[in-house]
């Protein structure tokens, strides 16, 4: 598919068929999650890959928050993916590395940092999941994982705790059903370029 194709195909899809995924098409996925850029080459991004139904069952249990979702359609359509990916960054993996000779920040100081980089890294590599999922025909969700419900998600996963959550990602073939977004895209429109780029001087 021709990249600007994907671009314009990428949108969240929150109901899937029931058919599975090829291993290897997740495997693409995530090698290519490798490839984003990171700060100092840090790489402190790490993939839990939930591909069989205990696991995936076991993910929604963990959690899904009580009285979440009380019509169940979310929930619903979410839960028929039979892939979910769990981006996760580690904080620790940045300050280390420029702690590093090459680098120099001995003192693992935060402030030194303008925005946290461990996010925006891990999101870009994120994104590439994203993108690898439409190039590939199937569709995707990226959402979030209620700070209550982290810790059973850790305690369920083993995830150590010098890893965070991002979110999450459910992978699969789109329902037939599923014909356009319900979500706030729907009741939005989306922002002109020329509306939110600024060219030399924001002026105004």
């Amino acid at each position: 598919m021709d990249f600007s194709e994907v671009v314009r195909r990428r949108r969240m899809v929150r109901r899937y068929a029931d058919r599975p995924v090829d291993p290897a098409l997740v495997d693409r996925m995530l090698e290519h999650a490798t490839r984003a850029p990171s700060a100092g080459f840090s790489q402190g991004w790490a993939f839990l890959r939930l591909d069989t139904p205990v696991d995936v069952a076991r993910f929604w249990e963990v959690t899904t928050p009580e009285h979440a979702d009380p019509e169940g359609r979310w929930l619903t359509g979410m839960r028929s993916a039979p892939v979910v990916v769990v981006p996760l960054t580690s904080k620790d993996a940045y300050l280390d590395r420029y702690a590093a000779p090459d680098k120099g920040w001995t003192d693992r100081d935060e402030a030194r940092w303008p925005v946290p980089y461990w996010y925006v890294d891990a999101g870009m590599a994120t994104l590439l999941i994203l993108q690898t999922v439409v190039d590939e025909g199937l569709g995707a969700c990226f959402f979030g994982i209620t700070p209550s419900r982290v810790d059973d998600f850790r305690a369920a996963f083993g995830v150590p705790a010098a890893y965070q959550p991002l979110g999450a990602v459910t992978i699969g073939h789109r329902h037939p059903d599923d014909t356009g977004s319900r979500g706030s895209p729907a009741r939005r429109e989306r922002r002109a370029v020329d509306e939110v780029v600024h060219r030399g001087y924001w002026g105004g």
